[in-house]
């Protein structure tokens, strides 16, 4: 009965990304069986009552669905910037703030990479 909850969804990597009251955490984890997959999770902090809560949600995402979700957002987001506003200068939104955000210094920076 001691060990069983290290050896269930063990974390490998994680990556996280603050975005003004947001914050994003992107885990790979592993099940009993070593199979990979991620964890997206958006996490705000909210006031409540005396203090503050965290409101999450969750994506789980597959190594089956990696390409597709990689292709629909790389798509998505070009489309707003390209199509809906192509005046935005979006670079200005690019911060160093700590560990996680150094390499994106790629020569195309509007495809994400599956790596």
């Amino acid at each position: 009965m001691d060990g069983n909850k290290d050896n269930s969804r063990d974390e490998i990597f994680s990556e996280r990304v603050r975005a003004g009251k947001r914050t994003y955490f992107f885990d790979v984890k592993a099940t009993r069986s070593n199979d990979y997959y991620l964890t997206i999770t958006e996490s705000k902090r909210r006031m409540k009552d005396d203090g503050f809560v965290y409101e999450k949600h969750k994506i789980f995402l597959y190594k089956e669905d990696f390409d597709k979700f990689i292709e629909a957002l790389n798509d998505t987001v070009n489309h707003v910037k390209d199509e809906l506003m192509p005046e935005v200068d979006f670079s200005q939104f690019e911060r160093d703030e700590d560990d996680s955000y150094s390499n994106a210094t790629s020569e195309d920076d509007t495809e994400l990479k599956w790596d």
